[in-house]
């Protein structure tokens, strides 16, 4: 009787380790479902967050429409201090920015009409090479992004196509196509988060024959583009916020007209405009202890119509 008492212990012992055990997988399991349910609620909330604030931006880049020109003094452009939605414990604070400001990387190609096909446009890779010498970076990344992009699989001449990437580690083909993001930039062979985070704020990727604003871009642009050796450093080290103050500087017939060379100032014309249609929201969104970054790329429309075109959470 001694030892069959002895058993039933033991196998009492064991039924109430095992139901122990799965009381606590069920009881973990339920937290889990639970923390992933609010983080899921959070991370709506946070979307639904920036989409107001989407609305708040589309309301004054259409109001400022059907102005004649694109400024920094005008109301979109204007940062407003974080607020509270009410009643609800959600902040946000948001900014505009003019991404036509910047360096289209996808201007490295142009339309053929006679070849029926997109080539490297060697003025817009002279204005690169220009902008990528003035950040201390390698001039050659200028022929791989235009090989990066350029539809045919023949490298220029410090450029690089499919034998090039298909030795990397791990190995890839590059896309030729457009860019939809500057930051494919990194997934040229070492170009590394330095470089990037040098030009990440002079350059963009938006359609390829959208003109640069002479109007909102930064000095260091503003210098490339013109990409003439008369006037090579003429905007780097202005206040260009001073400037501003009373309207767009420099105007574009200003801008262009100094270029001594008249071929190249024939292609600048081209390329540069004083309003915008291309624009970047960030939003900081914080909800309790959590925060969420929501970058929305917005589109204005003929008739002033602002659209969302394109939206991601913690990365520009």
């Amino acid at each position: 009787m001694t030892r069959q008492r002895g058993v039933a212990l033991l196998v009492a012992i064991v039924i109430f380790a095992v139901a122990t055990t799965v009381a606590a997988a069920i009881t973990y399991n339920k937290a889990m479902a639970a923390r992933r349910a609010a983080a899921t609620f959070t991370m709506e909330q946070a979307l639904q967050a920036g989409m107001a604030a989407e609305a708040l931006a589309a309301i004054a880049l259409e109001a400022d429409g059907g102005k004649s020109k694109t400024e920094t003094t005008q109301d979109w452009a204007q940062e407003q201090p974080p607020f509270e939605i009410e009643d609800t414990g959600i902040w946000i604070h948001a900014r505009l920015e003019d991404l036509s400001g910047r360096f289209n990387l996808n201007s490295l190609v142009y339309w053929d009409s006679q070849n029926n096909a997109f080539l490297p446009d060697q003025h817009q890779l002279s204005v690169f090479r220009t902008l990528l010498g003035d950040l201390n970076i390698d001039l050659r990344y200028a022929d791989l992004m235009t090989d990066w992009i350029d539809p045919d699989i023949a490298p220029m001449d410090a450029g690089g196509e499919d034998t090039l990437y298909l030795s990397q580690n791990p190995p890839y083909r590059p896309p030729n196509t457009f860019i939809t993001h500057p930051s494919e930039l990194l997934a040229l062979p070492n170009f590394g988060r330095e470089n990037y985070q040098k030009i990440a704020p002079f350059v963009t990727a938006l359609p390829y024959d959208v003109p640069m604003n002479v109007c909102t871009a930064s000095g260091l642009v503003l210098d490339a583009t013109r990409n003439d050796p008369q006037n090579q450093k003429e905007f780097a080290g202005r206040n260009l916020e001073q400037d501003r103050q009373n309207g767009c500087f420099p105007v574009k017939n200003v801008y262009t007209g100094v270029i001594t060379d008249p071929a190249n100032r024939g292609e600048v014309e081209k390329r540069v405009d004083e309003k915008s249609s291309w624009f970047r929201l960030r939003t900081n969104i914080r909800i309790g202890t959590a925060e969420f970054v929501l970058y929305s790329l917005l589109y204005r429309e003929g008739g002033n119509r602002v659209r969302t075109v394109q939206r991601s959470f913690g990365s520009e």
